[in-house]
């Protein structure tokens, strides 16, 4: 009777239960006509008393969202709704939200600034081989790739090319070990599906990039994150992340690191593969920015030769995001399983885009244009870090190449502020905890100096951070 009182008159552990329930529902953890918990499990669960439970079932069923069949139990009672990725996550503050931030960067219109976006700046891509590329395509006689349907794994051409640049970097993968993607993004997804069933736990790095939290939302799964070192991961803590959580996938950045720039070591890619081994743990090793590096650093792949590893990339950084081609590069009983899972969401390769990739790729001007790049993103690198520090905005490494940096704000500014004021006058930032699974990021942000070139930004960034101390 005591119990029964105190959930009336306490009405919130009522509303915390049905909560729960309608987001089981929601998030499709639940289907249609799926049982609940009994009321005695639920109510161990969720550390409450079974009248708080009945309470909670009698109020949904009462409003329809889940029925009860005497001597059978209570089910969901409600039609699958539309997946909405906004539900499956606790709710963020827009200025650090994945999904409006990616929005902001890629609906900006002309004369907006875009310090805080993850790709270079249109003059600085090499269209003079693109368009080369194009009128070359245009001009042949087999009109193949401009008409048909591409090949399950994506141009023979391509992927041999592919396979020989990878070689280049100690990791050895025969054409037939390579399928070709629309994108970095689909590669990752198309892992994940084979890979991960929803309630599944993945390791990331924190910070990590943000559209792996994104992506990974929708996948329904559970991600933890384990905090970045100057040389990688903390080790530490992801032998104890492995231990605590049993995951099935690590995604991380190799080479270069998004958002910090950091560079794995020889030491950390050992000892990651080693505990990944002991945990039967995949690896996911996105390279996407290895055409920036100066001198190659370590890679998981190379060591671990493809077995435990899957390694993906795409063209998007230093050729054209509008080309939409990516890759993996993994075992074979893996690539042909991945094959199939590409046949069934996107049916075929995309020919057009990967004649133009290997068209671009395999000029001599792409690779004067890599060399050019490296140079002008090191001198720009050089720049503006100390146009950062003149306003208190400290590095929290210098990078070895690429265009990202990682910096802390000072007196420990809220990101998220700064952003909201920057974006009023049509600047672009990308606050933190946007890359935070932890949300511990909160004074932090990432610059990609490749974009800071207009003297508008750090005057921008200047009244921003003033109007976030007031």
């Amino acid at each position: 009777m005591d119990d029964l009182t105190f959930t009336h008159r306490d009405g919130t552990l009522v509303e915390h239960v049905m909560a729960a329930i309608r987001h089981r529902i929601a998030s499709r953890a639940l289907p249609p006509g799926g049982k609940l918990p009994s009321i005695r499990a639920l109510a161990q669960t969720m550390q409450v008393s079974k009248s708080t439970v009945v309470e909670a079932y009698d109020r949904l069923a009462a409003e329809g969202v889940i029925r009860s069949r005497p001597g059978s139990g209570f089910f969901s009672a409600a039609s699958l709704a539309p997946l909405s990725l906004a539900e499956l996550a606790p709710r963020l503050d827009r200025a650090v939200d994945p999904f409006w931030v990616s929005r902001q960067s890629l609906e900006a219109r002309g004369g907006v600034l875009k310090p805080g976006c993850g790709w270079l700046p249109d003059s600085w891509m090499p269209e003079d081989e693109i368009r080369r590329a194009l009128r070359g395509l245009a001009r042949t006689k087999d009109a193949t790739g401009l008409t048909d349907y591409g090949t399950p794994l994506g141009l023979a051409a391509l992927r041999g090319f592919l396979s020989r640049r990878l070689a280049e970097q100690g990791v050895e993968a025969a054409p037939d070990r390579i399928l070709l993607t629309d994108s970095g993004t689909q590669a990752i997804d198309l892992v994940c599906r084979m890979l991960l069933q929803p309630g599944d736990t993945v390791l990331v790095d924190d910070p990590c990039y943000f559209n792996f939290l994104a992506l990974l939302r929708a996948h329904q799964v559970n991600v933890v994150g384990v905090p970045m070192t100057p040389t990688g991961l903390d080790l530490g803590a992801f032998a104890q992340a492995l231990a605590e959580h049993e995951p099935r996938l690590y995604i991380t950045n190799s080479g270069l690191h998004n958002p910090t720039g950091a560079t794995l070591s020889g030491v950390t890619v050992h000892r990651l593969l080693k505990l990944a081994e002991q945990h039967g743990l995949t690896v996911v090793e996105d390279d996407i920015f290895a055409d920036f590096e100066h001198e190659p650093a370590p890679r998981l792949a190379a060591l671990d030769g493809l077995e435990r590893v899957v390694r993906i990339g795409s063209f998007s950084k230093t050729l054209s995001a509008s080309f939409r081609c990516g890759y993996i590069a993994a075992r074979p009983d893996w690539i042909d399983k991945l094959t199939d899972l590409r046949i069934a969401t996107g049916f075929s390769s995309n020919r057009l885009a990967e004649e133009l990739v290997l068209g671009v790729l395999g000029s001599s001007g792409y690779r004067k244009h890599l060399e050019s790049l490296r140079t002008r993103l090191a001198k720009t690198m050089a720049s503006v870090i100390p146009r950062l520090e003149r306003l208190g905005i400290t590095p929290w490494i210098v990078p070895k190449a690429g265009m990202l940096l990682w910096c802390h704000l000072p007196q420990d500014l809220d990101a998220a502020v700064v952003a909201r004021h920057a974006l009023n006058d049509d600047v672009v930032l990308a606050p933190g905890n946007v890359f935070s699974p932890a949300q511990t990021a909160r004074s932090s942000m990432r610059f990609n100096v490749a974009q800071c070139a207009d003297e508008g930004v750090f005057a921008v960034l200047e009244k921003a951070m003033k109007l976030a101390q007031s």
